[in-house]
């Protein structure tokens, strides 16, 4: 009786366990994970902070909440005017006059606003240089940047820490200064960012920024 292959290679195996052969094991691969994290543990014993895990899912509303807890010792950063030459729309005259971006808005008593992107202030001072009043509605007004992205007047954040009457009658030799708050990402705050503000005629004034 012939014995088939399998059967062949079985008695092989047999022969050489009895032989005293031992089946040789591969080297022991360390771990990359474990070597990574004692890494992280030698770092943070040396007074590195903890770093988050790289795969991670961000989550945004526990960034929201960070930005939240701290806005009241953030300090909004201000940026350099492009220029702080005075634009006419019709008769009224707009000075920009201070820009800055945060994340936090504080109004009176407790009411706060908190944004993963920016609020953007500009500071205008307005004047009505013309012999009669004028009408301009400012809530209209927008930031565009670079890339000639939009960003339109954020309603609840004017609401909190900007000028509240935006479209109204200025009458002769009025002047009065103007804040406007809008939401916008970082990257916006670049060179080309500008103003504009919609004018009687249709075409835009342009107010550059930065």
């Amino acid at each position: 009786m012939s014995l088939d292959a399998r059967g062949f290679a079985a008695l092989l195996c047999s022969a050489a366990l009895l032989g005293g052969c031992k089946k040789e094991e591969p080297a022991p691969i360390e771990d990359r994970t474990l070597a990574k994290l004692r890494q992280e543990v030698d770092r943070v014993n040396q007074g590195g902070a903890p770093a988050a895990p790289p795969d991670a899912p961000a989550d945004p509303n526990a960034r929201l909440a960070g930005l939240a807890a701290g806005h009241e010792a953030e300090q909004a950063r201000t940026y350099t005017l492009a220029s702080k030459e005075s634009v006419k729309v019709n008769t009224l005259s707009l000075k920009p006059t201070h820009l800055e971006a945060l994340h936090s808005l504080s109004g009176k008593g407790k009411v706060s606003l908190t944004t993963t992107d920016l609020f953007v202030r500009v500071e205008l001072e307005a004047e009505n240089v013309g012999p009669q009043p004028v009408d301009l509605s400012l809530s209209a007004a927008r930031l565009v940047d670079a890339e000639g992205k939009e960003y339109p007047i954020a309603r609840d954040a004017q609401t909190v820490g900007g000028t509240r009457s935006l479209d109204h009658t200025w009458q002769r030799e009025q002047r009065e200064s103007l804040v406007l708050l809008f939401e916008a990402p970082a990257e916006a705050l670049a060179p080309g960012l500008a103003l504009l503000i919609p004018t009687p005629g249709g075409a835009d004034a342009r107010i550059p920024l930065q």
